[in-house]
């Protein structure tokens, strides 16, 4: 049943623009219904999660590799899951409206249902292998996401921008990932948790670790990796709401959740943590205060939020991850009404410029009531869930064992920008005055204003009744994240304490800095500029970068001569196979000149005179002849060594190419110049040592006998199975049939395209072949 859970999202995916096409106004409602079910379905699971048990399913895949597509559902699955198919449920009905009469609708869906398929695969899957598949396809959906209004220029290069730098992040997770897999011996998640002593105290610890946090990072938008996410917002506000809130950027934190009990708990884990989180928190309230723009605004504090979350794990104290899993939670929800919300506003208002709203409380009320309980839980005001991640936050710098003073300041950094933030977003554009009277404000039907609602609704109901999720969603992820189990306790009231005083202080200078904002702007607008020296700069350095050397590398590697790859290709094969030999002491090889009998060294004399004269003649039938004799000499060593079947087809082959050649050599030039002679010296340097190689090669070849089990199956089975006798046809015609059917295709194309070429009309001026 797990896996069907992943596939089905495929499946409707693929059907998702025929249904569009066929109807479109019922296509949203119809669509929806899926991660409705999933939604339930998880939901139904949540008891029995909480009671102790996990739901596992394994099928085998390539097992002799230790893959399987295997999938476990457990606390912190349960958790993802219900976040990713419960939100993804209102995005679907959301984006029904949002995108209406856009001819595209129907694509829309088709990536969208397969990003969330994917997303579950992430946090479902319990093989590394497995997880990094659907990890990807989330990288590969989240692209066609983000450039979806593909006319545009700057949507294009965003999406491109967010799939490099998640990508490169994904090829050092895969590196990680197998490495882990080796000290460990096996790639099931679930057995690597029993390994957790052997993989930290091997040598490969730190290798493992820094692969695997490059990939969180990049995806969960890390300082200097943050860069890609505010520029993401150039996609549809459908996508920014579930990709780039809820989904896609913290399925690194998910990763580094499910991997604590692995990897946790070493200083380096808990210094990278922390550095990489604090520095981003930071960074991301620092740009978030100074944006005007609602959604890069709203892109900015997520980033700030992912850094908070990650810096909690980084921790790895009880108090730390209790606060990591309740911040989650919290910023879920009001962090998707508000993308949410923000689509709404710019729907109806026509912009996403904060200083062109106002006055719109009276034309949208409900969404002017999401924003306010999404602002409440933003900043972190009673009684909302967002008061509590808070608290959490605060109990955890204040107790830390070290930098009790430094990580407090940062925490209370973070918290005034977000009361700030808080205010801009929920104040201003419902309740200021409008720059724009006269500007007509459109309606919103149920699909623009339901999503933005419920989420902030849940985000106020839990917050005044945290226990309903306590013991059933944050315990059990506790317990997947940081075993055993911890009774843990969520209230609004904690009493008087330092924690209380520090929220007080945080509210009160955040509404200080909100009431002096405008002089307030116009100071931090000067070191917004800042940022044009910052981590985006440095992408677009490095981008550049690799297309001018890939430029320079084309022109020097690919010349448009075909002697310049032919001389590319063998000096590569030539040393890096020299290499190997002299590192393995050329491989045992063993010459016994004085064995070779005379009618054999008479064939590779004649052998040997026929390639001078072939390289060395003014005529090219005198060059075919002499190529004859090569092949021809080939042939008679057949005979001699006992492979007559060989020699017949050598003979034929020979013989057939002698008078193609013929046949087609009036249609080639003469030989007008010969190169230089440095440049004859340096090809024949190169096909000496070609040829030199190869021979040593068929030398070592012939020193390591250490026999093969397919000729003895081709000896027994050639008649038996086949009904040949001759084993070298029956290997070509039926063993390996299929190679030979391409084999064959391969030629017919070739011989089409040659016969194309011959039938072109040729120019007028002669060609000049320069050897």
């Amino acid at each position: 049943m797990i896996t069907a859970t992943v596939i089905s999202g495929f499946v409707l995916a693929l059907t998702a623009p025929l249904l569009t096409r066929w109807r479109s106004s019922l296509a949203g409602y119809i669509l929806t219904l899926l991660p409705l079910g999933l939604t339930t379905y998880f939901a139904l699971q949540v008891s029995s999660i909480a009671a102790g048990q996990h739901l596992v399913e394994s099928f085998a895949w390539m097992p002799s590799l230790g893959i399987h597509l295997s999938f476990y559902i457990d606390g912190l699955g349960v958790l993802f899951a219900l976040l990713i198919s419960g939100v993804g449920t209102l995005i679907v009905f959301y984006a029904g409206a949002y995108l209406a009469g856009n001819p595209q609708l129907g694509r829309f869906y088709l990536y969208l249902l397969a990003f969330m398929a994917s997303m579950l695969g992430v946090v479902l899957s319990a093989n590394l292998i497995t997880l990094f598949i659907f990890w990807e396809l989330t990288s590969i959906t989240s692209y066609f996401l983000i450039g979806f209004e593909h006319e545009r220029e700057e949507a294009r290069s965003s999406a491109l921008q967010a799939l490099l730098v998640t990508g490169i992040g994904g090829l050092a997770l895969l590196a990680g990932f197998l490495l882990m897999g080796h000290v460990g011996g096996s790639l099931e998640i679930r057995e690597l948790l029993n390994q957790a002593d052997v993989i930290q105290a091997h040598h490969l610890y730190k290798s493992i670790l820094v692969l695997i946090l490059a990939g969180a990072f990049t995806k969960s938008a890390q300082t200097p990796f943050h860069f890609w996410l505010p520029n993401a917002m150039e996609a549809p506000t459908p996508v920014s709401a579930y990709l780039h809130s809820v989904t896609m950027v913290k399925a690194g934190v998910y990763l580094l959740l499910r991997l604590n009990p692995i990897l946790g708990g070493t200083d380096i884990w808990s210094l990278s943590l922390g550095f990489f989180g604090a520095v981003t928190m930071v960074t991301g309230a620092a740009m978030m205060v100074v944006q005007r723009d609602i959604k890069r605004l709203l892109a900015y504090s997520t980033v700030s939020g992912l850094g908070t979350m990650v810096f909690l794990i980084g921790l790895n104290t009880n108090t730390a991850l209790l606060a990591a899993v309740v911040f989650l939670t919290a910023h879920s929800l009001y962090k998707g009404s508000l993308f949410l919300t923000a689509g709404a506003i710019s729907h109806a208002a026509g912009t996403r410029d904060l200083d062109q709203m106002g006055d719109l409380a009276r034309h949208i009320p409900l969404i002017a009531l999401a924003a306010i309980l999404a602002g409440l839980s933003m900043a972190g005001l009673p009684p909302t869930f967002g008061f509590i991640a808070k608290e959490s936050l605060y109990q955890t710098v204040l107790g830390a064992p070290q930098l009790t003073i430094i990580l407090t300041g940062i925490g209370f950094f973070t918290g005034i920008t977000m009361v700030f933030a808080a205010g801009i977003l929920a104040i201003p554009p419902f309740f200021g005055k409008s720059p724009n009277p006269a500007t007509h404000h459109h309606s919103l039907p149920i699909h623009l204003w339901l999503g933005p609602v419920v989420l902030a609704a849940l985000g106020l109901l839990i917050g005044i009744a945290p226990q309903l999720v306590a013991h059933s969603f944050i315990s059990p992820v506790l317990q997947s994240v940081n075993p055993p189990a911890q009774d843990i306790h969520l209230s609004l009231w904690h009493g008087f304490n330092p924690i209380l005083f520090l929220s007080l202080l945080t509210i009160a200078s955040g509404g200080i800095a909100y009431a002096f904002r405008k002089p307030l702007l116009q100071f931090l607008a000067v070191g917004a500029r800042l940022g044009r020296i910052g981590p985006l700069q440095w992408y677009y350095l490095i981008l550049e970068g690799v297309k001018s050397f890939a430029q320079w590398q084309t022109q020097i590697l690919q010349g448009g001569l075909l002697r310049r790859y032919i001389l590319i290709i063998f000096l590569f094969a030539i040393t890096t196979v020299m290499v190997t030999m002299f590192q393995h002491n050329g491989f045992g090889i063993k010459t016994e000149l004085l064995s070779i009998r005379f009618f054999e060294l008479t064939i590779c004399l004649l052998m040997l005179a026929a390639a001078v004269i072939t390289i060395r003649s003014q005529s090219r039938l005198s060059a075919i002849v002499a190529m004859g004799v090569i092949g021809y000499g080939i042939a008679l060593m057949f005979i001699l060594f006992g492979a007559p079947d060989l020699a017949v087809t050598q003979f034929i082959i020979e013989t057939m190419t002698v008078i193609l050649f013929v046949l087609v050599i009036y249609r080639l030039p003469r030989f007008v110049r010969r190169p230089a002679k440095y440049i004859q010296a340096r090809n024949a340097l190169v096909a000496l040592l070609g040829g030199g190689l190869m021979t040593a090669l068929v030398l070592a070849a012939l020193n390591a006998q250490q026999g093969s089990r397919l000729s003895a199956f081709f000896k027994a089975n050639s008649y038996l199975l086949a009904h040949g006798r001759n084993i070298v046809n029956v290997i070509i015609v039926d063993f390996r049939g299929m190679d030979t059917l391409g084999e064959i295709t391969v030629l017919a194309l070739a011989g089409t395209g040659v016969f194309t070429l011959l039938k072109l009309r040729p120019r007028e001026e002669d060609d000049v072949c320069d050897l």
